[in-house]
């Protein structure tokens, strides 16, 4: 398969809670955070812009860590 044959693979991103009470923005099974917020609504507008770029999806948690709400692709507002 060439390049133009390969499929862009989306990135999904998750928006949680840490212990430490900081907000995080990191890749599904990443084990580091890409970016930590003091509110929950700077990290999604962070995951926002990033899931637009990369064509990627978007998962954001709860306090409790249960899903929230999951947003997916350009224009998932």
């Amino acid at each position: 398969m060439d390049a133009k044959e390969e499929k862009t693979i989306a990135k999904n991103y998750h928006v949680s809670l840490r212990k430490d009470g900081k907000w995080q923005v990191k890749f599904a099974g990443g084990e580091k955070a890409i970016k930590l917020f003091a509110t929950q609504a700077e990290a999604i507008a962070y995951a926002k812009k990033l899931a637009v770029n990369q064509e990627g999806n978007i998962s954001i948690h709860k306090k409790d860590g249960k899903m929230r709400k999951q947003k997916y692709g350009k224009g998932a507002e």
